[in-house]
This record gives C-alpha cells, sequence and structure tokens, in this order.
C-alpha cells in the first residue's frame, strides 16, 4: 500500500492530487451528514466513526473543533432546555443546528468573518437548517476586550448553552467579552462550554468568569481540553 501511495504521488500532478482529496472531502461529508441526520444520538461520544468522518470532511482539522469538544456540544445541545449561542460558526453551527431543529429549539450564531458565514450559510441552506440564526457581525472594541457586536435587540432573553470557540485567541481580551456583555442573557443553570484551554489565556479567561459569575468549572477532555462551567444564579455580576 505504501508503494502504491507511492506511485500515485509520482504519476499524479499535486493539483489533480489536491482535487481528488477535495472531491473525497465532499462525499464523506455528505454520507456522514446523512448518517448524522438519522443518528445523531450515536455521534455525541468522542472517537465515533460518524464525527470523524464529518470531521474530515468539513476540511478544515486544523481549526475545527476537534471531536471530544464538538462531541460535548452535541450532548448538551440534545440536552438543552432553552435557546443556545454560539461564539463563532463552523461545523459545530451545522449539527447543532440539525439537533435544534429536531427538538424544536433555536440556535443563534455569531461570526465576524463574512466569507466564513457564507460557507457556513451555505450548508445551513443545502439542510435546510432554518433552526440557526446565523449573524455575520464585526467584531467592537470595547476598551479593555474587543468582542462581537452582538445584536442584542434581536438575540432572546435567556440562552441555556453557550458554546464559546470565538473571536480568535489573538484577539484583544480574546473570548473574555462574552461575560460582559451576554451576562444578563444567560438563564440560571446555563453551561458554557469554553474550547482551546490548552491555552493559558483560554484558562485565565475562565478563572475570571467563575469569579465574576459564580459559577462552577471543570476541565474535560484528555486529547485537548476544554471548561465547562454550570451557572447557577442567573444574577451576575457585571464586572466593575
Amino acid at each position: 500500500m505504501t508503494q502504491l501511495r507511492s506511485i500515485v504521488k509520482f504519476l499524479l500532478p499535486s493539483r489533480f492530487r489536491r482535487f481528488l482529496r477535495r472531491v473525497h472531502r465532499v462525499v464523506v461529508f455528505r454520507r456522514a451528514m446523512k448518517r448524522f441526520l438519522a443518528l445523531a444520538e450515536a455521534s455525541k461520544d468522542p472517537g465515533n466513526a460518524i464525527l470523524s468522518d464529518l470531521i474530515y470532511g468539513w476540511g478544515n482539522e486544523s481549526w475545527s473543533a476537534r471531536d471530544e469538544y464538538l462531541a460535548a456540544c452535541i450532548d448538551h445541545a440534545m440536552s438543552s432546555r432553552g435557546p443556545i449561542l454560539e461564539c463563532g460558526c463552523g461545523l459545530s453551527t451545522i449539527l447543532i443546528g440539525a439537533i435544534a431543529k429536531q427538538r424544536g429549539q433555536h440556535h443563534w450564531a455569531l461570526e465576524h468573518l463574512p466569507e466564513w458565514s457564507t460557507k457556513v450559510q451555505s450548508y445551513l441552506d443545502r439542510y435546510r437548517l432554518d433552526s440557526v440564526t446565523l449573524f455575520s457581525t464585526p467584531l467592537k472594541d470595547y476598551g479593555e476586550f474587543v468582542w462581537y457586536d452582538a445584536p442584542l435587540e434581536f438575540l432572546p432573553d435567556r440562552f441555556a448553552l453557550v458554546i464559546c470557540d470565538g473571536p480568535p485567541g489573538g484577539t484583544k481580551g480574546g473570548r473574555y467579552g462574552l461575560i460582559p456583555i451576554m451576562s444578563e442573557r444567560l438563564a440560571t443553570g446555563c453551561t458554557i462550554l469554553l474550547d482551546d484551554v490548552v491555552r493559558e489565556s483560554e484558562r485565565a479567561i475562565a478563572n475570571r468568569w467563575q469569579a465574576e459569575t459564580g459559577a462552577t468549572s471543570e476541565t474535560l477532555g484528555a486529547k485537548k481540553p476544554y471548561i465547562k462551567l454550570s451557572v447557577t444564579d442567573r444574577r451576575l455580576q457585571r464586572p466593575a
């Protein structure tokens, strides 16, 4: 097999190999999405074949949520008792949108890159996931931090689940702005799933959130850690 791959690599131009890889990803994604729509429950455990194929087929492995975090998002979406907010959009938006539609829920997502919003929206349209409202909105400088210019007038009063995978870590303040901007819209019992806590900056943000909200937290995920925060009191205190 190794020898065959070497021969193929030698005979086929790199551009054509990239084309074949893209075609293969499309086929794998469509098949995996069909299975997911029929058996979403089977995808809430890390390492399952459906989830692995979806991540591969999506073709953005360097930035896509890894299977542990993505599985956690799916699991919590299946038990969410209210609206879901997602900071940053991607594969998770499509999968959670499918779950929300099946459960009669609604999913709201914020994204600052117009081209990325367009790509994700095209998938939402393809699979008729009208359960998702995706806002393409720029990042705004709030002074201490930069965060999404969230269209608060169009968002629900209370969110039951927040999936926090944006803005990018290099943004001023990172993902901290979620609490100062959205604290009054987090329901009692709201769960926040914060990705990328392998970075020290993300762990520091989680600690600030915990101190400012009184939330409980736990670090989960063996391969790529994430933090789960549980808001126990919706009367959150805005930072001074």
